[in-house]
């Protein structure tokens, strides 16, 4: 049985750094941007989806 989801990497818009795994619906056309915590930035930045 295949699933509904795939998983995605955030990656920092800043420091490139690749820092969260998420999944999300296959259909889902729109690449998922978030508002989290870089480690290597030490702040909150932007973090867009990457392959």
């Amino acid at each position: 049985m295949q699933s509904n989801r795939k998983n995605v990497i955030l990656i920092c818009e800043e420091c490139n750094s690749r820092n969260y795994h998420y999944e999300k619906r296959r259909n889902d056309s729109k690449k998922m941007e978030l508002k989290k915590y870089c480690p290597k930035c030490n702040k909150t930045t932007l973090h867009k989806e990457t392959k």
